[in-house]
């Protein structure tokens, strides 16, 4: 399988750290915050977290304290189709793929829900055939962009499909819920919105991107680490202190069996793409696989500017590295999130 052509999308708008924090200050909500999860909220949003701004899908900040079941699944029907759908246009674009000769549609995401899913709205706003294989790919977090792409790749390999549209699409800000939990109030402040788009192929394009091999582990006894679960009719991200650890080990873990299987080793991968998680978890992964700072550069950018999007960040980070001319060879690509779940590929980039 052979990755095309890549296309990312974010809202118009788009709010400092320090704009949250004023915002939040001078909301109704300020008064039921305890001492305690104020401190927190000011040292996240004013301090170094490794974000600066996001983009997010209101008009105002002060509409994100609007925190309310039909609110929020308004924001997620009017703002997820149309950010994955331009997302997917440019995509399209860049791959020299018309969207007619498009045969399967993925699209993952963990903000929120439909019923048709984001395909049956996606689909018709690209004018895709009424045969596409559509498939809609829920509850994977942040790390869904990979099992997104390895499902594209065995629809490819199977011959069912020769040209697939993958796309992650999240608007993290129909999922904002505040308490006193530290989680809770973390997540409040590092999440975006945004979507990213990619063509797959049974062909290269101009520059070979090669998905070579994929691999996954999921850990469910770790699960209740970084999971969302519904309270009072809203989604509430559940966020423990342990997962930069977590991350970082299970990413090591599978880098290391699968490098060790194809015969590579940390040397000869030319550039790394990582899903963020937050300025943490980057230190973490750092450390763990002894790897230079610089090889982390893309992934602080996209999170200062960003924040974390979930599950299309690992597909920004690859899209800034190819847009960038990062020099081709074997190209190593990871994700973790929701399970708790961590997931790697290995590209061939010439």
């Amino acid at each position: 399988m052979f990755i095309l052509g890549l296309g990312t999308a974010v809202p118009a708008t788009r709010y400092s750290q320090v704009e949250c924090w004023e915002a939040l200050c001078a909301s109704s909500r300020f008064p039921a915050i305890s001492g305690p999860a104020r401190a927190l909220l000011q040292r996240v949003l004013c301090g170094d977290s490794g974000v600066r701004t996001r983009h997010l899908a209101i008009d105002s900040v002060e509409e994100s304290f609007e925190i309310d079941p039909d609110v929020q699944e308004k924001r997620f029907r009017e703002h997820a189709p149309e950010l994955a759908a331009r997302a997917a246009r440019v995509a399209l674009e860049r791959s020299g793929i018309d969207a007619g000769a498009i045969d399967g549609l993925l699209i993952s995401t963990c903000s929120g829900y439909l019923c048709p899913g984001l395909t049956s709205y996606v689909g018709e706003r690209l004018g895709l055939r009424s045969d596409v294989i559509a498939l809609d790919l829920v509850g994977q977090g942040c790390g869904a962009a990979l099992p997104n792409l390895r499902t594209g790749d065995a629809l490819i390999a199977a011959k069912r499909c020769r040209h697939v549209l993958s796309i992650c699409g999240e608007v993290c800000s129909a999922a904002l819920y505040i308490d006193n939990d530290p989680g809770v109030l973390v997540s409040a402040c590092l999440f975006g919105d945004g979507a990213a788009a990619a063509v797959l192929s049974d062909a290269p394009g101009a520059r070979s991107v090669e998905w070579v091999d994929g691999v996954s582990l999921h850990e469910p006894a770790e699960r209740e680490a970084l999971r969302m679960e519904h309270r009072d009719g809203l989604l509430r991200n559940i966020l423990s202190r342990r997962v930069p650890q977590l991350a970082a080990k299970h990413a090591s873990s599978i880098f290391d069996s699968f490098s060790k299987e194809k015969g590579i080793g940390r040397e000869d991968i030319r550039t790394w793409i990582w899903h963020a998680g937050g300025k943490p978890v980057l230190d973490r992964v750092r450390e763990t696989l002894r790897l230079p700072e610089a090889e982390l550069r893309r992934s602080r950018d996209l999170l200062a500017s960003h924040g974390n999007l979930s599950s299309p960040f690992v597909l920004f980070v690859l899209d800034a590295a190819l847009r960038e001319g990062a020099p081709g060879g074997w190209w190593w690509m990871s994700s973790f999130g929701a399970g708790f779940s961590c997931h790697g590929a290995l590209l061939k980039v010439a």
